[in-house]
């Protein structure tokens, strides 16, 4: 009977089953499309982690099953190239500690113990750095990036495990270069050829730290556009509705629009567009002035990229050296902010980076050509390299968008030379103290747009944080439970609020708080109470408690006059949500982050008087 049916359903020249077959296999994948576009992590994700180390639960933020949609989604991103103009640090640093926290999990289940919050925060913090570490071959500056962008205060204690694993990830990412015949050893990522014996002239000082304050502002310039831009685009009508039904259609729109702009033989030709990210980099960092050697001669413009003469593509003869910088920066500055809007992985640390190579390039050019033979310090002269001017003004812009200063160090582990230290870090100290004084982190703002949980920062700001009082602003309207509440009163409470958590007290008298009552656990406490009891009996919370339901110790609370700066340190520190504030001893109400915002939001914007 088998023998039959073969005959029947294979019969030579019959293709039905090749069909059918073709059919649900492209059901397969079409299902899975649609699976993985609906489960990818859009943007960044560097704000939703920065969020989930505050404290905060997301929810499928974490789950494994998101990272193939990432990896697809990434590069997918990155096969644009120079069109979309994104890098990948930010989904690496995602995919980073998804991959921790699944195997913080296999960890715990392996060997046994319970989950340990604290221990799986200390691997997100070591996975973030293996992020960075592994797109940069920079383990150093891995380890200090997000030690800045993620928390505000650091465990000693997780400083040996992230650098080593990121000294790991990044050894073995260089190694793979080896090993693919990519690379003769282990070297930096960008090679450059600055001058070591006298990379810079005493007086050229100066021109480093006035390119951290252009960076600075421009910084400045841009994070507030960013912001406003992707606000607008959230709440205006057409792009919100056409971002909640059709991410597709609004991908491919600004795709088309950017795409039409960077077509290498139209306007492309005055952005460099035939380069890709890495190639800008390394013909940004070229020690030679390409103003003086176009001075008295023309190059031709080659049909193919010259790959050793990559600065070819930023001249045109009618534009010159600085009309194609100049023009590159205008139009990349709002064609990223485009880009930054589209619902797709992307990172966008690199971009700002080589925005600053370039802020850099066009004033090293400048002084180049201001000072042909060099400047003179001490009776010797030494041409000026506009390459150095370009590394500074790419860890300048770049740590001032993100507000940190390990970008200075990132630029020494890239390029594997640090004799521009000190001008590079007096550029990116200027950069950050303006930006830092003016506009909040490109992360931080992002957290805002999304409207993710977020706590204002009050260091450093003169808001008189001090002169408040945790009883200024607290929530004075919490339910407490007392033990000898009755039963009934406490089945009214559990079903007319929905709160987590209830602040258990001594006597309803006495208002003396004792310890917490986890709402789910008294429920089923409360399900499971025998309906008889003897009589004359008074049921009241103490039974229930007394049967089993278990409560937990207050292991911290604010007093009424604890100051909001102190209150502030604590949320930060200890990565808090609420806390219950006690007079003497007794409940008298509780602050949340709710709470905190909007007294540090009074004090930075105090309401009209009435």
């Amino acid at each position: 009977g088998l023998e039959w049916l073969k005959q029947k359903l294979f019969r030579l020249g019959e293709d039905w089953y090749f069909l059918m077959t073709l059919g649900v296999l492209m059901a397969l994948v079409s299902y899975a499309m649609n699976f993985a576009i609906g489960r990818v992590v859009r943007g960044s994700g560097i704000p939703e982690l920065k969020t989930m180390l505050a404290g905060v639960i997301l929810e499928d933020y974490l789950d494994i099953k998101n990272f193939g949609a990432k990896v697809v989604g990434l590069s997918c991103t990155l096969a644009t190239g120079s069109t979309l103009f994104l890098g990948k640090v930010g989904p690496f640093v995602h995919l980073s500690v998804m991959m921790a926290a699944y195997l913080g999990r296999v960890r715990t289940t392996t060997i046994g113990e319970p989950e340990n919050k604290s221990k799986q925060n200390e691997m997100l913090v070591a996975a973030a750095a293996v992020g960075v570490a592994t797109v940069f071959a920079a383990p150093f500056s891995g380890v200090l990036f997000s030690i800045e962008v993620m928390s505000s205060h650091f465990s000693v204690w997780d400083y040996w495990r992230g650098f080593f694993a990121a000294t790991c990830g990044a050894f073995m990412f260089r190694l793979l270069a080896v090993f693919n015949s990519e690379q003769e050893t282990i070297t930096s990522l960008y090679k450059t050829s600055f001058r070591v014996d006298v990379p810079f002239d005493l007086p050229e000082i100066f021109f480093f730290a006035a390119l951290g304050g252009i960076c600075g502002v421009l910084s400045c310039a841009y994070l507030f556009c960013q912001r406003t831009f992707l606000s607008f685009i959230k709440t205006n009508r057409f792009s919100s509705k056409l971002l909640a039904t059709s991410k597709p259609v609004y991908s491919a729109l600004a795709t088309l629009v950017l795409a039409s702009i960077t077509y290498p033989p139209g306007v492309g030709r005055f952005l460099a567009s035939r380069l890709s990210m890495k190639q800008h980099l390394d013909s940004l960092f070229d020690n030679h002035s390409w103003a003086l050697m176009t001075r008295n001669s023309s190059p031709p413009w080659p049909e193919e990229l010259d790959p050793q003469h990559l600065w070819w593509e930023w001249y045109h003869p009618r534009f010159t050296i600085f009309g194609t910088l100049a023009f590159f920066l205008v139009m990349k500055f709002w064609m990223l902010i485009l880009a930054t809007t589209i619902p797709m992985p992307a990172g966008y640390f690199m971009p700002i980076f080589i925005l600053g190579a370039a802020i850099g390039r066009l004033l090293g050019e400048a002084l180049a050509v201001a000072f042909p033979e060099g400047i003179v310090a001490g009776g010797v002269t030494n041409p000026i390299m506009p390459g150095g001017y370009a590394l500074a003004g790419a860890a300048a812009f770049s740590g001032a968008v993100t507000h940190t200063i390990s970008t200075a160090l990132l630029a020494f582990e890239l390029t594997g030379q640090i004799v521009h230290a000190l001008p590079v870090l007096m550029a990116v100290l200027a950069a950050n103290a303006i930006a830092q004084s003016c506009q909040p982190s490109f992360y931080d703002g992002t957290i805002i747009v999304k409207k993710l949980p977020y706590l204002p920062r009050i260091l450093g700001r003169n808001i008189g944080s001090h002169r408040v009082r945790v009883e200024h602003f607290m929530n004075c309207s919490i339910t407490t439970l007392a033990k000898d509440t009755p039963l009934q009163e406490v089945v009214k409470v559990v079903t007319s609020t929905d709160v987590a958590e209830y602040p258990l007290v001594e006597s309803t008298e006495s208002q003396i708080l004792v310890g917490i009552v986890q709402r789910a656990q008294l429920v089923q406490a409360l399900q499971a109470e025998p309906t008889s009891w003897a009589p004359g009996h008074q049921q009241c919370l103490q039974d229930i408690l007394a049967g089993g339901c278990p409560t937990e110790p207050v292991t911290l609370t604010l007093f009424s006059e604890t100051t909001m700066h102190q209150a502030h340190n604590l949320f930060k520190l200890l990565n808090l949500q609420s806390l219950f504030v006690t007079s003497r001893g007794r409940a008298v109400g509780c602050v949340s982050w709710v709470e905190m915002k909007k007294a540090i939001s009074n004090l930075t914007n105090p309401p009209a008087p009435k």
